[in-house]
């Protein structure tokens, strides 16, 4: 449940009043005018109707300059059932956060600031010096706090809501930190030789079909941990899927002058990203994360359809090159 806040022209209450009992909301209430003419229209707003409300809501108010709709998380509700009643209470919920919430949690993960710039820097430190002394301690470390995931799972996002704007933003961050990744483990392979005897550096040289299934599942628990409120679970994701570690892996490797060990990273951090991309996406279609609009989401099936079979044709490719450098069988 969450508290739908509305601030607008008090001229609307009659409208949000008929959208409250439209929808069954039966929690609601509404605060005393204030000087600028608007107030503030409150509704206890269950997790099945919310998504429905806020549209309603937004296709109301699309118009007004001086609207904010706010919504608040509720910790617990006393004086209410814990269990749903009828038909419609037995239905499973797709989804538990609504598409605006979605936004606001995922967009932050796409912001190219400078703490996401020095949280790669450190967390690539981090993971080469964990690579280089064979320190899975380190390497965990790097994987919690490196910020590479949320670019992808932004990707996913803006390319299932047709979003091209934000698109460009999550590729433009993504293809930063793993570029200022790449280039500063390069350095320091090259002022820092490394040899073949790590086996962490070498575990991640090469890729096989269990890292693929794992990469799709881990990218698959991202988007469900966000849609349904769980994202403390990122952190696991975040090491089961990790895309620091290979990318230091292909700049080390590279800086040291093996380029061949260097191309089986490049296929795991490939693997791992377009796993993430398609599974994210998959997993949005299946919640039912999509735009408010008619003329939105007609736009976004061809996003949709399009990114979806570039990336499952891409990571065919991948596969197909996975089994081509598998060894023979004896």
């Amino acid at each position: 449940m969450r508290i739908v806040e509305i601030i607008t022209d008090a001229d609307h209450a009659d409208a949000l009043a008929g959208i409250a009992a439209h929808f069954e909301v039966d929690d609601n209430w509404v605060e005393s005018k204030k000087k600028d003419g608007r107030r503030s229209f409150r509704m206890l707003v269950g997790d099945e109707k919310r998504q429905a409300v806020i549209d309603a809501l937004q296709h109301l108010l699309a118009a007004t300059d001086n609207t904010r709709i706010i919504i608040q998380p509720v910790d617990v509700v006393l004086g209410c059932s814990t269990e749903e009643e009828g038909e419609e209470g037995r239905k499973e919920k797709l989804v538990a956060a609504t598409r605006e919430e979605l936004y606001s949690e995922i967009e932050k993960g796409a912001r190219l600031d400078n703490t996401f710039l020095l949280l790669t820097l450190l967390s690539t430190i981090v993971a080469t010096i964990g690579l280089i002394e064979d320190n899975i301690a380190a390497i965990i470390g790097a994987m919690v706090i490196a910020p590479l995931l949320g670019p992808n799972i932004a990707l996913a996002f803006a390319a299932s809501l047709g979003d091209g704007e934000f698109m460009l933003r999550a590729l433009k961050t993504n293809l930063a930190g793993v570029l200022l990744a790449f280039v500063l483990a390069l350095g320091i392979g090259l002022i820092w030789p490394i040899g073949i005897d790590s086996h962490e550096i070498m575990s991640r040289t090469s890729v096989g079909m269990d890292d693929v299934a794992l990469a799709l599942a881990s990218g698959a628990a991202a988007v469900l941990s966000l849609t349904t409120g769980l994202s403390s679970t990122l952190v696991g994701v975040m090491v089961a899927v990790a895309l620091l570690p290979p990318t230091a892996t292909v700049g080390l490797l590279l800086g040291s002058g093996q380029p061949a060990l260097a191309g089986g990273a490049a296929l795991m951090l490939s693997v791992n990203v377009i796993c993430v991309l398609l599974s994210a996406m998959l997993v949005l279609l299946i919640r039912g994360i999509k735009p408010r609009t008619w003329y939105e989401r007609s736009q976004a099936k061809q996003s949709t359809t399009f990114y979806f079979l570039l990336w499952a044709g891409l990571l065919l490719m991948l596969i197909a090159i996975i089994l081509l450098r598998a060894p023979m069988p004896l």
